[in-house]
């Protein structure tokens, strides 16, 4: 275990790089993350985000992105601009109610989405999506991620986040089971904890199964990148950042 990446989604500590996006970055590569997953740009070119990665030695484990940015005109754009940054991966981190209301929107959605990855596969590149707790609320008795995730083509990522499916109403297990439905599709998937009791707790902390999840992940489900994201915050978010990833690396031995 231990021999994939780890990346920080930078949403995480997204008031620390409003304020000093180089200094923050340089604080990420310090504490040892292999990478970053941005969540906006800061007003900064894709030229200049890829020296600053560079001379840092991070790589980028993908991009947060809304759906508009890969539609019509936008989408010529936001290719050519993480051709620049050297990213891959293009996730589309939420959909409005309209595309999610209820089944059959999901399976709208889903040709959508397939639509788009063909488009993006000829780029070299991959859309994906990711959950919040929605996803795992049935809907006339079925998961609305298994009802995208059964509609959408193997090239669309499944980018699993742990502590938001947990908000849901499925437990640990199920979390675990959705790694072992779609066998080599959770390409990247988002590390976040879940606690009852500690809505602050970091990762190592909760309730999280970590070394069964890392261990699918590792033989199941084609994972090339874990991306730590804590959206609640015992300590300064950097802190929060620090320990999750000594945590990791602690259960990861």
């Amino acid at each position: 275990m231990g021999k994939i990446p780890i990346a920080l989604q930078l949403y995480s500590v997204r008031d620390d790089c409003a304020r000093d996006l180089p200094g923050t970055l340089k604080a990420v590569a310090d504490m040892g993350y292999d990478g970053v997953e941005f969540a906006g740009y800061y007003n900064r070119s894709a030229e200049e985000l890829r020296r600053l990665v560079d001379d840092l030695g991070l790589k980028v484990a993908g991009t947060h992105i809304g759906l508009n940015t890969l539609q019509g005109e936008e989408l010529k754009k936001t290719v050519e601009f993480n051709r620049v940054l050297g990213n891959k991966f293009l996730i589309v981190s939420w959909i409005a109610e309209e595309l999610r209301s209820s089944k059959q929107a999901w399976l709208n959605t889903a040709k959508l989405f397939n639509g788009i990855s063909e488009k993006v596969k000829r780029e070299g590149m991959r859309v994906g999506y990711h959950n919040h707790h929605m996803e795992f609320i049935p809907i006339d008795g079925e998961l609305p991620w298994d009802i995208f995730f059964g509609a959408v083509s193997p090239d669309v990522v499944m980018q699993l986040d742990t502590g938001n499916a947990l908000h849901g109403k499925v437990g640990v297990d199920d979390v675990l089971a959705v790694v072992k439905r779609y066998p080599g599709r959770a390409v990247t998937v988002h590390l976040k904890e879940f606690s009852s009791s500690n809505p602050k707790a970091v990762i190592g902390e909760g309730e999280m199964k970590w070394k069964q999840f890392f261990r699918l992940c590792e033989t199941v489900g084609g994972t090339e990148w874990y991306i730590v994201e804590q959206e609640s915050y015992a300590y300064p978010p950097l802190e929060c950042a620090k320990r999750c990833l000594e945590n990791l690396k602690k259960m990861l031995k």
